[in-house]
């Protein structure tokens, strides 16, 4: 027959490995591993077919506007209604932020997602996310 000091002792290891196991599994679950915040080489290299015309920067900025100012703000600084709750978000008017990421970059974290950022997926078409890129790439600019 088992004592009760011994099944108590049990009982509070198991209770123990429980809470080890769930807190392991919620800390793995939000730290991605570093090779799924990379940007693959050749999706890096893709060059932007859409030209920064007016029509371009305003199709971008409607997408913007409704997908991406609550974090990143309305001029690009990082300064959204939503920033203060997620680590890193990035700013567009930084110089080297836009230095740093090439335009497929851009259109592959914005398709994919990054660390927070949920991706933009199928959802819209290639045209428009690539407008957006460009829009991004105009805060430098102002």
């Amino acid at each position: 027959m088992l004592s009760t000091s011994f099944l108590r002792h049990s009982r509070w290891q198991q209770c123990v490995l429980i809470v080890v196991f769930v807190l392991g599994g919620a800390l793995g679950a939000q730290q991605p591993p570093a090779s799924e915040n990379k940007v693959p080489a050749e999706e890096a290299q893709k060059t932007n077919p859409v030209k920064p015309t007016a029509e371009s920067l305003a199709k971008g900025r409607k997408f913007y506007t409704i997908d991406c100012a609550m974090c990143h703000g309305e001029k690009g600084d990082g300064k959204g209604d939503m920033a203060s709750d997620i680590k890193n978000v990035t700013d567009f008017t930084n110089p080297d932020v836009q230095k740093n990421a090439t335009d497929g970059e851009w259109f592959y974290i914005i398709r994919k997602g990054k660390g927070d950022m949920p991706p933009e997926g199928p959802r819209a078409k290639d045209d428009d996310v690539w407008s957006l890129v460009n829009y991004i790439r105009a805060f430098a600019k102002k």
